[in-house]
Protein backbone atom coordinates (compact mmCIF):
# COMPACT_ATOMS: atom_id res chain seq x y z
CA UNK A 1 0.00 0.00 0.00
CA UNK A 2 1.38 3.39 -1.06
CA UNK A 3 0.34 6.60 0.68
CA UNK A 4 0.98 10.13 -0.52
CA UNK A 5 0.64 13.30 1.51
CA UNK A 6 -0.30 16.82 0.48
CA UNK A 7 -0.09 20.00 2.56
CA UNK A 8 -2.96 22.35 1.80
CA UNK A 9 -5.22 25.21 2.81
CA UNK A 10 -7.98 24.98 0.17
CA UNK A 11 -8.90 28.60 0.75
CA UNK A 12 -11.08 27.80 -1.13
CA UNK A 13 -10.94 24.49 -3.01
CA UNK A 14 -10.88 24.95 -6.81
CA UNK A 15 -10.05 23.15 -10.08
CA UNK A 16 -6.31 23.48 -9.57
CA UNK A 17 -6.56 21.65 -6.25
CA UNK A 18 -8.48 18.77 -7.80
CA UNK A 19 -5.83 18.58 -10.52
CA UNK A 20 -3.13 18.47 -7.84
CA UNK A 21 -4.84 15.58 -6.01
CA UNK A 22 -5.36 13.61 -9.22
CA UNK A 23 -1.76 14.11 -10.37
CA UNK A 24 -0.45 13.27 -6.90
CA UNK A 25 -2.17 9.91 -7.07
CA UNK A 26 -0.93 9.39 -10.63
CA UNK A 27 2.76 10.27 -10.31
CA UNK A 28 3.28 8.63 -6.89
CA UNK A 29 1.16 5.54 -7.58
CA UNK A 30 -0.61 6.18 -4.28
CA UNK A 31 -3.52 4.06 -3.10
CA UNK A 32 -4.49 6.78 -0.64
CA UNK A 33 -3.91 10.53 -0.36
CA UNK A 34 -3.70 12.20 3.07
CA UNK A 35 -4.24 15.97 3.18
CA UNK A 36 -2.81 17.98 6.07
CA UNK A 37 -4.97 21.10 6.03
CA UNK A 38 -5.02 24.38 7.95
CA UNK A 39 -7.99 24.74 10.26
CA UNK A 40 -10.02 27.92 10.54
CA UNK A 41 -7.01 30.26 10.29
CA UNK A 42 -4.44 30.14 7.50
CA UNK A 43 -0.81 30.91 6.79
CA UNK A 44 -1.53 34.37 5.40
CA UNK A 45 -2.41 35.28 8.99
CA UNK A 46 -6.16 35.59 8.55
CA UNK A 47 -9.34 33.56 8.92
CA UNK A 48 -10.08 31.03 6.20
CA UNK A 49 -12.82 31.97 3.77
CA UNK A 50 -14.79 28.84 4.71
CA UNK A 51 -14.82 26.82 7.93
CA UNK A 52 -12.52 23.83 8.16
CA UNK A 53 -15.25 21.16 7.97
CA UNK A 54 -16.68 22.64 4.77
CA UNK A 55 -13.22 22.78 3.22
CA UNK A 56 -12.52 19.21 4.37
CA UNK A 57 -15.73 18.04 2.68
CA UNK A 58 -14.62 19.76 -0.53
CA UNK A 59 -11.24 18.04 -0.28
CA UNK A 60 -12.91 14.64 0.02
CA UNK A 61 -15.23 15.40 -2.89
CA UNK A 62 -12.17 16.47 -4.88
CA UNK A 63 -10.17 13.29 -4.34
CA UNK A 64 -8.59 13.20 -0.86
CA UNK A 65 -9.10 10.11 1.32
CA UNK A 66 -8.30 11.59 4.73
CA UNK A 67 -8.03 15.19 5.96
CA UNK A 68 -6.06 16.00 9.11
CA UNK A 69 -5.86 19.37 10.86
CA UNK A 70 -2.60 21.28 11.09
CA UNK A 71 -2.58 22.83 14.60
CA UNK A 72 -3.23 26.55 14.50
CA UNK A 73 0.18 27.81 15.74
CA UNK A 74 1.70 26.33 12.56
CA UNK A 75 -1.30 26.88 10.30
CA UNK A 76 -0.95 30.65 10.76
CA UNK A 77 2.81 30.65 11.29
CA UNK A 78 5.70 31.64 9.05
CA UNK A 79 6.45 29.55 5.96
CA UNK A 80 9.11 27.66 7.92
CA UNK A 81 6.83 26.81 10.84
CA UNK A 82 3.93 26.00 8.50
CA UNK A 83 6.07 23.56 6.53
CA UNK A 84 7.83 22.05 9.55
CA UNK A 85 4.58 21.45 11.43
CA UNK A 86 2.86 19.87 8.43
CA UNK A 87 5.85 17.69 7.50
CA UNK A 88 6.18 16.57 11.12
CA UNK A 89 2.53 15.51 11.15
CA UNK A 90 2.91 13.47 7.96
CA UNK A 91 6.21 12.03 9.17
CA UNK A 92 4.87 10.94 12.55
CA UNK A 93 2.01 9.02 10.93
CA UNK A 94 4.66 6.44 10.00
CA UNK A 95 2.87 5.47 6.78
CA UNK A 96 3.40 8.25 4.23
CA UNK A 97 5.73 7.44 1.33
CA UNK A 98 5.72 10.69 -0.66
CA UNK A 99 4.93 14.38 -0.27
CA UNK A 100 3.65 16.02 -3.45
CA UNK A 101 3.43 19.79 -3.83
CA UNK A 102 2.99 22.24 -6.65
CA UNK A 103 5.74 24.64 -7.70
CA UNK A 104 6.44 27.15 -10.41
CA UNK A 105 9.70 25.44 -11.41
CA UNK A 106 8.24 21.92 -11.54
CA UNK A 107 11.62 20.34 -10.63
CA UNK A 108 12.57 18.82 -7.31
CA UNK A 109 16.37 18.82 -7.84
CA UNK A 110 17.09 22.56 -7.40
CA UNK A 111 14.74 22.83 -4.42
CA UNK A 112 16.30 19.80 -2.73
CA UNK A 113 19.82 21.15 -3.37
CA UNK A 114 18.94 24.58 -1.99
CA UNK A 115 17.48 22.92 1.10
CA UNK A 116 20.81 21.16 1.56
CA UNK A 117 22.62 24.51 1.58
CA UNK A 118 20.18 25.89 4.14
CA UNK A 119 20.51 22.82 6.32
CA UNK A 120 24.29 23.22 6.54
CA UNK A 121 24.23 27.03 6.91
CA UNK A 122 27.87 27.63 6.03
CA UNK A 123 29.66 30.65 7.55
CA UNK A 124 29.68 32.40 4.16
CA UNK A 125 25.93 31.92 3.79
CA UNK A 126 25.26 33.15 7.34
CA UNK A 127 27.44 36.21 6.76
CA UNK A 128 25.72 37.05 3.49
CA UNK A 129 22.32 36.65 5.16
CA UNK A 130 23.24 38.98 8.02
CA UNK A 131 24.54 41.55 5.55
CA UNK A 132 21.28 41.52 3.62
CA UNK A 133 19.24 41.93 6.80
CA UNK A 134 21.44 44.85 7.92
CA UNK A 135 20.75 46.50 4.57
CA UNK A 136 17.03 46.40 5.35
CA UNK A 137 16.04 43.54 3.06
CA UNK A 138 13.04 41.42 4.17
CA UNK A 139 14.19 38.00 5.38
CA UNK A 140 13.00 36.06 2.28
CA UNK A 141 14.91 38.42 -0.06
CA UNK A 142 18.03 38.40 2.10
CA UNK A 143 17.99 34.61 2.22
CA UNK A 144 17.44 34.29 -1.53
CA UNK A 145 20.40 36.57 -2.20
CA UNK A 146 22.60 34.63 0.23
CA UNK A 147 21.63 31.36 -1.44
CA UNK A 148 22.35 32.84 -4.85
CA UNK A 149 25.96 33.46 -3.83
CA UNK A 150 26.42 29.77 -3.01
CA UNK A 151 24.26 28.06 -5.63
CA UNK A 152 25.25 27.29 -9.20
CA UNK A 153 21.73 27.94 -10.54
CA UNK A 154 20.40 31.52 -10.12
CA UNK A 155 18.50 31.36 -6.83
CA UNK A 156 16.83 34.77 -6.93
CA UNK A 157 14.52 33.93 -9.86
CA UNK A 158 13.85 30.50 -8.37
CA UNK A 159 12.89 31.96 -5.01
CA UNK A 160 10.82 34.85 -6.33
CA UNK A 161 7.81 32.55 -6.71
CA UNK A 162 5.65 31.71 -3.66
CA UNK A 163 5.13 28.00 -4.34
CA UNK A 164 8.86 27.51 -4.96
CA UNK A 165 9.57 29.17 -1.61
CA UNK A 166 7.12 26.92 0.19
CA UNK A 167 8.47 23.88 -1.66
CA UNK A 168 11.94 24.77 -0.45
CA UNK A 169 10.62 24.87 3.13
CA UNK A 170 9.05 21.42 2.69
CA UNK A 171 12.37 20.03 1.47
CA UNK A 172 14.25 21.69 4.31
CA UNK A 173 11.79 20.28 6.87
CA UNK A 174 12.17 16.78 5.40
CA UNK A 175 15.95 17.05 5.64
CA UNK A 176 16.01 18.43 9.17
CA UNK A 177 13.58 15.80 10.42
CA UNK A 178 15.55 13.05 8.68
CA UNK A 179 12.31 11.91 7.08
CA UNK A 180 12.03 8.95 4.73
CA UNK A 181 9.18 10.69 2.89
CA UNK A 182 10.12 11.33 -0.74
CA UNK A 183 9.47 14.88 -2.04
CA UNK A 184 7.77 15.17 -5.43
CA UNK A 185 6.74 18.33 -7.23
CA UNK A 186 4.57 19.14 -10.22
CA UNK A 187 4.28 22.35 -12.22
CA UNK A 188 1.55 24.72 -11.13
CA UNK A 189 -1.08 25.25 -13.82
CA UNK A 190 -3.36 28.20 -14.54
CA UNK A 191 -3.29 31.57 -12.81
CA UNK A 192 -0.38 32.60 -10.63
CA UNK A 193 -0.59 32.39 -6.84
CA UNK A 194 -1.05 36.15 -6.47
CA UNK A 195 -3.25 36.60 -9.57
CA UNK A 196 -6.43 38.44 -8.58
CA UNK A 197 -8.15 38.72 -11.98
CA UNK A 198 -11.09 36.55 -13.04
CA UNK A 199 -11.86 38.40 -16.26
CA UNK A 200 -13.74 36.23 -18.78
CA UNK A 201 -11.46 34.72 -21.40
CA UNK A 202 -8.30 35.39 -19.42
CA UNK A 203 -5.74 32.58 -19.59
CA UNK A 204 -5.92 30.34 -16.53
CA UNK A 205 -9.51 31.24 -15.66
CA UNK A 206 -10.49 27.57 -15.32
CA UNK A 207 -7.52 27.15 -12.95
CA UNK A 208 -7.87 30.39 -10.99
CA UNK A 209 -5.94 31.44 -7.93
CA UNK A 210 -7.67 31.13 -4.57
CA UNK A 211 -6.95 34.85 -4.09
CA UNK A 212 -8.98 35.70 -7.19
CA UNK A 213 -11.95 33.69 -5.92
CA UNK A 214 -11.78 35.32 -2.47
CA UNK A 215 -11.57 38.77 -4.02
CA UNK A 216 -14.62 38.13 -6.17
CA UNK A 217 -16.60 36.69 -3.28
CA UNK A 218 -15.81 39.77 -1.23
CA UNK A 219 -17.80 41.75 -3.80
CA UNK A 220 -20.96 40.24 -2.29
CA UNK A 221 -20.15 41.84 1.04
CA UNK A 222 -18.69 45.07 -0.35
CA UNK A 223 -21.27 45.30 -3.16
CA UNK A 224 -18.51 46.28 -5.57
CA UNK A 225 -19.92 46.30 -9.13
CA UNK A 226 -16.40 46.36 -10.57
CA UNK A 227 -15.81 42.80 -9.41
CA UNK A 228 -17.29 39.76 -11.21
CA UNK A 229 -20.52 38.17 -9.98
CA UNK A 230 -19.49 35.04 -8.02
CA UNK A 231 -22.68 33.22 -9.04
CA UNK A 232 -21.62 33.51 -12.67
CA UNK A 233 -17.92 32.58 -12.42
CA UNK A 234 -17.83 29.91 -9.70
CA UNK A 235 -19.18 26.98 -11.76
CA UNK A 236 -16.20 27.22 -14.13
CA UNK A 237 -13.67 27.60 -11.30
CA UNK A 238 -14.61 24.70 -9.02
CA UNK A 239 -15.02 20.95 -9.62
CA UNK A 240 -18.47 19.72 -10.55
CA UNK A 241 -18.69 17.63 -7.37
CA UNK A 242 -18.54 20.70 -5.10
CA UNK A 243 -20.86 23.01 -7.06
CA UNK A 244 -24.05 22.06 -5.15
CA UNK A 245 -22.25 22.79 -1.88
CA UNK A 246 -21.11 26.14 -3.24
CA UNK A 247 -24.68 26.99 -4.20
CA UNK A 248 -25.74 26.59 -0.57
CA UNK A 249 -22.75 28.60 0.67
CA UNK A 250 -23.59 31.47 -1.68
CA UNK A 251 -27.23 31.49 -0.66
CA UNK A 252 -26.39 31.50 3.05
CA UNK A 253 -23.32 33.80 2.72
CA UNK A 254 -21.32 31.33 4.78
CA UNK A 255 -17.89 32.83 4.26
CA UNK A 256 -15.73 35.19 6.29
CA UNK A 257 -13.04 37.81 5.72
CA UNK A 258 -10.49 39.42 8.08
CA UNK A 259 -12.80 42.43 8.59
CA UNK A 260 -15.35 40.13 10.25
CA UNK A 261 -12.86 39.68 13.11
CA UNK A 262 -12.15 43.38 13.63
CA UNK A 263 -14.34 43.69 16.78
CA UNK A 264 -12.66 40.64 18.33
CA UNK A 265 -9.22 42.01 17.46
CA UNK A 266 -9.99 45.44 18.92
CA UNK A 267 -11.18 43.84 22.14
CA UNK A 268 -8.02 41.72 22.31
CA UNK A 269 -5.83 44.80 21.81
CA UNK A 270 -7.77 46.70 24.48
CA UNK A 271 -7.65 43.74 26.85
CA UNK A 272 -3.91 43.27 26.36
CA UNK A 273 -2.93 46.94 26.30
CA UNK A 274 -1.13 46.67 29.64
CA UNK A 275 1.01 43.68 28.62
CA UNK A 276 3.97 43.34 26.29
CA UNK A 277 2.70 42.30 22.86
CA UNK A 278 6.20 41.08 21.94
CA UNK A 279 5.56 37.93 23.98
CA UNK A 280 3.26 36.74 21.20
CA UNK A 281 4.60 34.72 18.27
CA UNK A 282 5.98 36.76 15.35
CA UNK A 283 5.56 40.07 17.21
CA UNK A 284 8.85 41.95 17.23
CA UNK A 285 9.69 44.75 19.68
CA UNK A 286 9.24 47.24 16.86
CA UNK A 287 5.79 45.93 15.96
CA UNK A 288 4.76 45.71 19.62
CA UNK A 289 5.62 49.38 20.05
CA UNK A 290 3.64 50.35 16.97
CA UNK A 291 0.62 48.37 18.18
CA UNK A 292 0.74 50.00 21.61
CA UNK A 293 0.91 53.43 19.98
CA UNK A 294 -1.88 52.78 17.45
CA UNK A 295 -4.28 51.18 19.91
CA UNK A 296 -7.70 50.80 18.30
CA UNK A 297 -7.39 53.79 15.96
CA UNK A 298 -8.02 51.84 12.76
CA UNK A 299 -11.00 50.93 10.58
CA UNK A 300 -10.61 47.18 10.22
CA UNK A 301 -8.08 44.35 10.15
CA UNK A 302 -6.59 45.21 6.74
CA UNK A 303 -6.47 48.91 7.58
CA UNK A 304 -4.39 48.19 10.67
CA UNK A 305 -1.97 46.05 8.64
CA UNK A 306 -1.56 48.87 6.12
CA UNK A 307 -0.99 51.45 8.87
CA UNK A 308 1.75 49.31 10.43
CA UNK A 309 3.39 48.15 7.20
CA UNK A 310 7.00 49.15 6.52
CA UNK A 311 9.76 47.92 4.23
CA UNK A 312 10.87 45.45 6.89
CA UNK A 313 7.39 44.60 8.23
CA UNK A 314 5.36 43.10 5.41
CA UNK A 315 1.57 43.00 5.32
CA UNK A 316 1.51 39.21 5.76
CA UNK A 317 3.98 39.30 8.65
CA UNK A 318 1.83 41.86 10.46
CA UNK A 319 -1.36 39.93 9.78
CA UNK A 320 0.18 36.74 11.19
CA UNK A 321 1.25 38.64 14.28
CA UNK A 322 -2.28 39.98 14.76
CA UNK A 323 -3.62 36.46 14.33
CA UNK A 324 -1.32 35.22 17.08
CA UNK A 325 -2.41 38.02 19.41
CA UNK A 326 -6.06 37.31 18.67
CA UNK A 327 -5.63 33.60 19.39
CA UNK A 328 -3.21 34.06 22.33
CA UNK A 329 -0.38 32.11 20.68
CA UNK A 330 2.83 33.06 22.46
CA UNK A 331 6.41 32.70 21.31
CA UNK A 332 7.28 30.40 24.20
CA UNK A 333 4.45 28.06 23.16
CA UNK A 334 5.78 27.80 19.60
CA UNK A 335 9.34 27.27 20.83
CA UNK A 336 8.21 24.44 23.09
CA UNK A 337 6.37 22.76 20.22
CA UNK A 338 9.42 23.04 17.96
CA UNK A 339 11.58 21.45 20.63
CA UNK A 340 9.18 18.55 21.22
CA UNK A 341 8.50 17.51 17.62
CA UNK A 342 5.99 20.14 16.49
CA UNK A 343 2.75 18.10 16.34
CA UNK A 344 1.76 15.69 19.16
CA UNK A 345 -1.50 14.37 17.66
CA UNK A 346 -3.35 13.87 14.38
CA UNK A 347 -6.91 15.18 14.45
CA UNK A 348 -9.33 14.01 11.77
CA UNK A 349 -11.31 16.70 9.89
CA UNK A 350 -12.84 14.36 7.30
CA UNK A 351 -12.48 10.89 5.82
CA UNK A 352 -13.85 8.39 3.36
CA UNK A 353 -15.34 5.13 4.59
CA UNK A 354 -13.33 3.41 1.87
CA UNK A 355 -10.11 4.50 3.63
CA UNK A 356 -10.40 1.93 6.45
CA UNK A 357 -7.13 0.28 5.38
CA UNK A 358 -5.40 3.67 5.57
CA UNK A 359 -6.72 4.30 9.09
CA UNK A 360 -5.63 0.84 10.19
CA UNK A 361 -2.12 1.48 8.88
CA UNK A 362 -1.91 4.83 10.68
CA UNK A 363 -3.13 3.37 13.98
CA UNK A 364 -0.56 0.61 13.68
CA UNK A 365 2.45 2.75 12.71
CA UNK A 366 1.82 6.27 14.03
CA UNK A 367 3.93 7.65 16.88
CA UNK A 368 1.15 10.09 17.81
CA UNK A 369 -2.49 9.45 18.73
CA UNK A 370 -5.19 9.73 16.07
CA UNK A 371 -8.08 11.82 17.40
CA UNK A 372 -11.53 11.25 15.94
CA UNK A 373 -13.61 12.37 18.95
CA UNK A 374 -12.73 15.43 21.01
CA UNK A 375 -14.29 13.84 24.08
CA UNK A 376 -11.58 11.16 23.99
CA UNK A 377 -8.67 13.56 23.61
CA UNK A 378 -7.94 14.26 27.27
CA UNK A 379 -7.32 10.57 27.92
CA UNK A 380 -5.04 10.29 24.88
CA UNK A 381 -2.87 13.38 25.41
CA UNK A 382 -0.51 14.68 28.06
CA UNK A 383 -1.53 17.86 29.86
CA UNK A 384 0.87 19.95 27.74
CA UNK A 385 -0.30 18.41 24.48
CA UNK A 386 -3.91 18.94 25.48
CA UNK A 387 -3.15 22.65 25.87
CA UNK A 388 -2.30 22.77 22.16
CA UNK A 389 -5.58 21.07 21.31
CA UNK A 390 -7.42 23.63 23.44
CA UNK A 391 -5.80 26.37 21.34
CA UNK A 392 -7.25 24.71 18.24
CA UNK A 393 -10.66 24.45 19.93
CA UNK A 394 -10.68 28.13 20.97
CA UNK A 395 -9.72 29.16 17.43
CA UNK A 396 -12.58 27.06 16.02
CA UNK A 397 -15.08 28.46 18.53
CA UNK A 398 -14.00 32.02 17.76
CA UNK A 399 -14.45 31.38 14.03
CA UNK A 400 -17.85 29.80 14.66
CA UNK A 401 -18.99 32.83 16.67
CA UNK A 402 -17.89 35.25 13.95
CA UNK A 403 -19.73 33.17 11.36
CA UNK A 404 -22.84 33.03 13.56
CA UNK A 405 -22.82 36.83 13.85
CA UNK A 406 -22.61 37.16 10.09
CA UNK A 407 -25.35 34.62 9.34
CA UNK A 408 -27.49 35.51 12.38
CA UNK A 409 -27.48 31.94 13.68
CA UNK A 410 -26.70 30.35 17.04
CA UNK A 411 -23.05 29.16 17.23
CA UNK A 412 -22.31 25.46 17.67
CA UNK A 413 -19.61 24.41 20.13
CA UNK A 414 -16.62 22.58 18.64
CA UNK A 415 -17.32 19.54 20.82
CA UNK A 416 -20.75 19.21 19.22
CA UNK A 417 -19.54 19.21 15.62
CA UNK A 418 -19.16 16.11 13.45
CA UNK A 419 -16.54 15.86 10.74
CA UNK A 420 -17.74 14.80 7.26
CA UNK A 421 -17.58 11.12 6.33
CA UNK A 422 -18.06 10.30 2.65
CA UNK A 423 -18.46 6.88 0.98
Amino acid sequence: MKIAGVIVEYNPFHNGHQYHLARTREITGADFVVAVMSGDFVQRGEPALLDKYTRARMALLGGADLVLELPVPFACGSAGDFASGAVALLNRLGTVDALCFGSECGRIEPLWSLAGLLEKESPSFSGSLRQGLKQGLPYPQARARALGAAFEEPALPLLSSPNNILGLEYCLALRRQNSSIRPVTLSRRGSGYHASDLAPGRQGQDFPSALAIRRALRSIKDKDPALPDPCSFLPSCVPKAVRPLWQTLLEERRFLFPADFTPFLKYRLLYGASEDFSSFADVSRELAGKLAKTGTAFLDWDDLCLRLKTKELTFSRISRALCHILLSIRQEDVQRLRATGYVPYARILGLRRSSSALLSSIKKNSSIPLISKLADARALLSSEDFLLLQTDIRAADLYENALALRTRTVPVNEYQKQFPILP
